[in-house]
């Protein structure tokens, strides 16, 4: 669920139309900066996504890092990472999308995807490499009145330093592989109920995110996407998270304990030809864990 190729909010009125029933709010844990460890495992960056703001670690040492994304607000939130080109920081961002009047970023915003959104009250995660560097925190949902997350402050900048030990340029493992094509979904082997890692590959020309859905008992993908529409009644559907928006070429994990029933993977990205959202281009498949 991601808004940087548009801040259009035709490219994301369903990106954020999914399952934003309130759930009861968890007590969170204090951030602080990350903490060096171990080049060779993750160091874990704890997120608290509230309406509307992030509270996140200012700095991180270089290397594989975990996003560990807790969102304790109202609303659907999630975590897209960007790393902007030397010299640039949050405050321009601010103002190249006030400026940018729909179109798509500018070319010093680069997609690094991070956790997509869960259901407020649930937890997300990805892991990613991290080069050092200025990024920033973004979030780009835009329920309840299409206006996204970001341009009401839900943003913040983090500087990744250089590790105090060298960091090899390091990818996420995962035991079962999920590859990212215009437009489709591609997995190495069906998921089966437990805990997976999944590790995401966009092999595509242009960026994707995997948003992943769990149905509701006796609803369907079309029961979904006809309540996107109205937001009328119950949610047939929950949110579990997944990986925002992220570049070709990029790599990256999440983890979920699935448990048995049906799910949908899907990607509301606007497409960089037409601007409709890659699931109106067939990106998005229903999967059954048994």
């Amino acid at each position: 669920m991601h808004g940087v190729k548009t801040i259009k909010a035709a490219g994301r009125i369903a990106a954020v139309a999914v399952m934003a029933a309130a759930c009861g709010q968890a007590q969170a844990k204090p951030i602080e900066d990350a903490a060096a460890g171990s080049p060779s495992s993750p160091r874990v960056i704890q997120v608290v996504a509230r309406d509307f703001a992030f509270e996140a670690p200012a700095t991180v040492a270089a290397g594989l890092v975990t996003i560990q994304l807790q969102n304790r607000g109202h609303a659907l939130h999630h975590v897209n990472l960007v790393k902007l080109d030397d010299g640039k920081t949050l405050d321009d961002v601010f103002a190249a999308l006030r400026a940018g009047n729909g179109g798509p970023p500018p070319a010093w915003m680069h997609d690094m995807g991070g956790p997509n959104a869960p259901d407020p009250g649930r937890d997300a995660n990805a892991t990613l490499f991290l080069a050092p560097g200025t990024y920033a925190l973004l979030c780009w949902v835009d329920i309840p009145d299409h206006v996204p997350h970001v341009m009401k402050g839900m943003a913040k900048q983090l500087t990744v330093t250089p590790a105090s030990v060298r960091a090899a340029a390091a990818t996420p493992a995962g035991d079962i592989t999920m590859r990212l094509n215009d437009y489709s979904f591609a997995l190495s082997t069906p998921i089966t109920r437990g805990r997976h890692s999944i590790r995401v590959v966009n092999g595509a020309a242009q960026s994707h995110e995997v948003e992943l859905i769990k149905l509701a008992p006796g609803k369907t993908t079309r029961d979904m996407m006809a309540w996107m529409e109205t937001m009328v009644g119950p949610p047939p559907a929950t949110a579990l998270g997944g990986i925002s928006g992220m570049a070709r070429g990029a790599v990256e994990s999440f983890s979920h304990d699935f448990t048995p029933g049906t799910y949908v993977l899907i990607c509301f990205l606007p497409d960089s030809r037409d601007g409709k959202p890659h699931f109106m281009h067939g990106m998005i498949q229903t999967i059954t864990v048994s």
